[in-house]
């Protein structure tokens, strides 16, 4: 397949938090699929700085990507606050991120993916999208274990029993490293797509967007900073 040549299964939903992994999902889902739309999930998350970062990079997109600019359809976002405040975490209050008892990181919001993965899987439904997108990994994550390929696969079965018809999930990022990441996005975009992850993407647990490293925005120091910037020293230095 040719770059930007789409699939059989034309249309695709992708689960878009704005972030460094998203961002590439949604490039790889403009390349092959002719209709994409995204939905970004408010959970009450404290780096809810992604929500307006996720608009930035949608906007970028079809500049980034002008051979898939016609192919990005409608965004839509969902309120799940209700969850995000049952399912408390490091992301969603003011707690440590640290390791916890049974040896999870606390940044660990319980079923966020199941959650996700369903409401997406009903939108699909009523929106007639033929394929679920999402940028789980379980080479190079930060101990989630909702982020396995085991658990998408349940989850794919569950879904289609549960809507009575076939529900794909794609992760493309699931054999990745994060350096395998940004090779990807390089790959779909060149430069101006690469540029567009760093300057406008938002990964950080805090929320912190004051200062631009070489890797993108963040604080530096939690999990999901240290694991961007390793990634992307792998990255260039391959």
């Amino acid at each position: 397949m040719s770059a930007f040549d789409p699939q059989p299964a034309a249309s695709a939903l992708v689960l878009f938090s704005g972030g460094q992994d998203s961002a590439t999902c949604l490039a790889w889902a403009m390349e092959r699929y002719a209709r994409v739309e995204t939905v970004g999930f408010d959970y009450g998350q404290r780096h809810a700085v992604e929500m307006q970062a996720r608009l930035a990079v949608r906007d970028g997109m079809r500049a980034a990507l002008p051979e898939g600019a016609d192919r990005l359809g409608e965004d839509h976002v969902v309120d799940l606050t209700g969850y995000g405040a049952i399912a408390e975490s490091a992301l969603t209050a003011d707690r440590a991120m640290e390791m916890d008892a049974r040896g999870l990181p606390t940044t660990f919001v319980p079923g966020r993916n199941l959650v996700f993965l369903s409401v997406a899987a009903a939108l699909a439904d009523r929106r007639g999208l033929d394929v679920l997108v999402g940028g789980m990994c379980e080479t190079d994550f930060s101990g989630y274990p909702d982020c396995r390929r085991e658990t998408i696969d349940a989850m794919e079965r569950a879904l289609s029993l549960g809507l009575d018809q076939p529900v794909r999930i794609e992760t493309p990022l699931m054999a990745l490293t994060k350096a395998g990441t940004w090779a990807l996005a390089h790959r779909i975009g060149g430069e101006p797509l690469v540029e567009l992850i760093l300057e406008a993407s938002h990964t950080c647990y805090r929320g912190d967007r004051s200062e631009r490293h070489v890797w993108g925005y963040g604080c530096g120091t939690c999990p999901a900073c240290e694991l961007r910037a390793r990634g992307h020293s792998e990255w260039v230095a391959a």
